[in-house]
């Protein structure tokens, strides 16, 4: 079955930098649109960024642009957040998903916290 594991999370102070990790199985990674969200406490889940199929093709939400980088591997089978100048509003669990544009599947999240 597909399964979405994110890695990376933690504490950083802000301007700090972390790199997030979603290592996917159950499905042809290569062939599918990869995104990362984020959910804040008491907020609704908001889109991050997305990754075309090979890489080449990217999204970013305005709040992010400059800032993170996402990325895949398909011979890893594993997409990547690269999150630099974090900001305290940055805070939010971080899940990464799929759809198939039937199912959509979820990661069970990454925290991450900026703080001083």
């Amino acid at each position: 079955q597909v399964q979405l594991v994110e890695s990376g999370g933690g504490l950083v102070q802000p301007g700090g930098s972390l790199r997030l990790s979603c290592a996917a199985s159950g499905f042809i990674f290569r062939e599918y649109v990869m995104s990362w969200f984020r959910q804040a406490p008491g907020k609704e889940r908001e889109s991050v960024a997305h990754i075309g199929w090979s890489g080449d093709a990217t999204n970013y939400a305005d709040s992010v642009k400059g800032r993170f980088t996402i990325s895949r591997d398909n011979n890893k089978n594993t997409m990547y957040l690269q999150m630099n100048s974090l900001r305290p509003e940055d805070t939010a669990v971080y899940y990464c998903k799929v759809t198939n544009g039937v199912l959509t599947y979820w990661g069970q999240g990454t925290q991450v916290t900026v703080s001083s």
